[in-house]
């Protein structure tokens, strides 16, 4: 289904509105049927994506580094310019053009990924506690340890900043 053919409210208020009245919209629907709003809201804001990745030319592997996006605001783990990322970052992916199939780069705990492959939200995630710090209280947020891009040294070598 289209989301310009959608005739239900998909303004973000009318998302946090279904969360507090219970209407758990990604048990019953698949990811290709999400509007704008239930898309965006699957997002738990840990900023985890938005790290640089290298990966292990031998299997495949990615690995995750400590150095994140230049646009990634590491105290709220949002991106300082969503709507022009890819205009700024050529490489930024954005997940809702992409197949869910190839969701295996991103964290375990993401929930795109996590639906994709039939999994529960964990219990941290915003959509379940109301609270859109939860994420953080959790520890599973970027904030604290993450490196801006712009600040790591460009002769250093990024197997240094590897979690």
């Amino acid at each position: 289904m289209s989301t310009s053919a959608s005739t239900t409210d998909a303004s973000p208020a009318s998302v946090r509105h279904r969360r507090a009245s219970g209407d758990r919209f990604w048990e019953r629907k698949c990811l290709s049927e999400l509007n704008d709003a239930e898309w965006e809201a699957l997002c738990d804001g840990c900023g985890r994506c938005c790290l640089h990745k290298l990966e292990n030319e031998a299997d495949g592997s990615l690995h995750y580094t400590r150095i994140a996006c230049r646009l990634l605001d590491l105290g709220t783990c949002h991106c300082r310019d969503y709507p022009n990322r890819q205009r700024h970052v050529p490489d930024c992916i954005s997940l809702r053009e992409a197949p869910a199939e190839s969701f295996a780069w991103l964290p375990e705990t993401c929930a795109y990924r996590r639906l994709a492959e039939g999994k529960p939200l964990p219990g941290w995630h915003p959509l379940l506690t109301g609270d859109p710090a939860s994420v953080h209280l959790a520890g599973v947020s970027v904030a604290g340890w993450a490196v801006a891009e712009d600040a790591v040294p460009p002769d250093a070598d990024p197997e240094d900043y590897l979690i």
